[in-house]
């Protein structure tokens, strides 16, 4: 696009158009892969339980199963989203992620089918994870790209607190079959219409790169070869092998841990409310002190909340105040965790090879995000409490926060 059509007192790369872009983004989180399997596996599991038998256990394997995909299929999403681009990519995934949702409603008691169902959902949903909608919303802004970045990504929290309530109504008044149908439906008559119509990629034509509002930006970065050369990438991914690993390990256990330190089940119920919320505020909050304060330093900051929560759900009396702030805490720092990434990304290793080297750090988180919550739940099943995996995770958030001090400052040109 001409550079007449946008404002000159505008930073190039932060023309308001973007904020569409981001609104389109926004909707493609919430009705993607990422949250709407982990936020609805939860209402439907008694369902399924009760009409075939199968243990709780078995069930939530499916996250595994669906982590293990993630962590081989994100590589070759990221190399899909540089080469074909992210609009296409997600055009295609988002009805296909549908879709396989809604096989799940065909499912008549087979658990292996169940899982292969699984298998399938993620490998046709791997083009609605978030690597490709912050490629794109990296590419329209530079000086508040940690804001967008934030706005966007607040799709999860969004879903957290609608899709709960929306399923279990569903439920309630057709069956779990119908609800399926129904949640699968979302990203095909909501999700497509809008990514169509809002989602736009920054392209380089004939014309010159400063022509187009981002394109030397956009045109600019090392390849995945030369970053893997880079000790930056590999202190990154250390640092966020960490991280993901603490953020994610107490997000599902969270109402067991409740539960052993004595609380009613009413009171899991008022206490873990305030977690989606609080990711959508770490989301906000976190964008926006990126785009003013060095990053890494930021990520040391904001991490220090959910180091203080595991330890606090670790003291000898605990009530519920102090469940809620560790609770909030918790939520807080899984809010900011994809931001971060995005953002380090960005400024560290440009743009021209974004979705490459996004999907071996997703395959990073994955694997950190898969491994949490079953060493977790192996922990308590050995000892009956959380307390050493609790303090563990207040220790890895800890190290994950030195690593990225590490870092040292931005580049400042990435053209090749």
């Amino acid at each position: 696009m001409h550079q007449r059509a946008f404002s000159k007192d505008l930073p190039k790369h932060d023309h308001p158009r973007g904020w569409t872009v981001v609104i389109a983004a926004m909707v493609g989180v919430a009705l993607g892969m990422s949250p709407i399997p982990f936020y609805t596996i939860g209402m439907l599991g008694p369902q399924l339980s009760a009409e075939f038998g199968w243990s709780f256990a078995a069930l939530m394997a499916s996250i595994t199963v669906q982590s293990g995909v993630v962590m081989i299929a994100s590589p070759l999403s990221g190399i899909a989203i540089d080469r074909f681009g992210a609009r296409k990519v997600a055009l295609l995934s988002l009805p296909l992620f549908g879709l396989s949702y809604m096989s799940l409603a065909l499912n008549n008691g087979s658990l292996m089918i169940f899982y292969a169902q699984w298998i399938v959902m993620s490998i046709l949903g791997i083009g609605t994870l978030s690597a490709t909608w912050t490629r794109v919303v990296t590419q329209w802004f530079d000086k508040r790209r940690g804001m967008a970045l934030g706005v966007a990504s607040c799709g999860t929290g969004i879903t957290g607190f609608l899709i709960k309530p929306l399923c279990a109504s569903l439920i309630q008044a057709y069956g779990w079959r119908t609800a399926v149908m129904v949640i699968g439906c979302l990203p095909i008559v909501i999700g497509v219409p809008v990514v169509a119509a809002l989602f736009r990629e920054i392209r380089c034509g004939p014309r010159k790169a400063e022509d187009v509002p981002g394109a030397d930006l956009a045109q600019s970065g090392v390849t995945l070869a030369e970053a893997m050369r880079d000790r930056r990438l590999w202190t990154m991914a250390g640092a966020f092998l960490s991280i993901a690993f603490a953020l994610t390990a107490p997000t599902p256990n969270l109402e067991n841990i409740l539960r052993t330190r004595a609380f009613t089940l009413a009171q899991i119920g008022e206490i873990t409310a305030a977690f989606g919320l609080s990711v959508i505020c770490g989301r906000l909050l976190g964008g926006w002190l990126l785009d003013r304060v060095w990053a890494p330093l930021i990520a040391a900051f904001i991490l220090v909340f959910p180091a203080i929560g595991c330890w606090l759900l670790t003291t000898g009396s605990i009530n519920a105040l102090t469940a809620t702030l560790a609770t909030v805490s918790l939520g807080f720092g899984a809010g900011f965790e994809f931001d971060l990434l995005a953002y380090l990304i960005s400024r560290y290793f440009g743009q021209k090879h974004y979705g490459s080297i996004y999907g071996c750090f997703y395959a990073v988180i994955a694997f950190a995000g898969g491994l949490g919550p079953v060493v977790f739940g192996y922990a308590f099943d050995r000892v009956g409490d959380y307390t050493l995996a609790l303090r563990c995770g207040s220790v890895c958030l800890v190290t994950g926060a030195a690593l990225l001090l590490m870092m040292g400052a931005y580049p400042k040109d990435h053209r090749k």
